[in-house]
């Protein structure tokens, strides 16, 4: 399984972008699939980021936020110029994504949705994110991040 690409590690490739992957041995009893990571790794929580998934006036939209912080639906539904947010059922959010929770990444999802990426980002030279499996981690520069997402970068996180 460890050998396996995933669309976001085979977007990477393909767009040339400089990064690294980081597998670690899932629990599947882990309470925090972000916090999980964080710890496998020994990284600072606060430069790992999860990717939820929320509905904005109707419409799928992503948000990558620390997976020490809470998505603020208020703030995501005016980074993307809309009223009213909820969260994404979860059959809804792998369906849209080709992932399942727990592996969601920002990265080579099924369809383009309008993303946003937590202002926080910003402070790292890198952050990781899942690379689209439960147990793998990839770890790159925010702006890229950034570019191959298209998302626009707002204060989203709420601690």
């Amino acid at each position: 399984m460890a050998g396996k690409g995933t669309p976001g590690t085979a977007l990477l490739a393909k767009q040339k972008v400089p990064h690294t992957l980081h597998a670690y041995s899932h629990d599947p009893r882990a309470a925090s699939y972000g916090l999980e990571a964080a710890e496998a790794l020994g990284l600072a929580p606060a430069r790992v980021f999860k990717t939820l998934l929320a509905e904005v006036d109707g419409a799928l939209t992503v948000g990558i936020v620390p997976v020490t912080a809470q998505l603020d639906l208020k703030a995501l539904a005016a980074a993307v110029g809309g009223k009213k947010a909820r969260m994404a059922d979860v059959a809804v959010a792998e369906r849209a994504t080709g992932y399942v929770a727990g592996g969601i990444s920002p990265l080579g999802q099924r369809k383009r949705l309008p993303t946003v990426l937590d202002s926080s980002a910003a402070g790292f030279a890198t952050v990781f994110c899942s690379a689209g499996r439960r147990g793998l981690e990839v770890e790159l520069a925010p702006d890229d991040l950034v570019r191959l997402t298209g998302a626009v970068v707002a204060q989203i996180a709420a601690y």
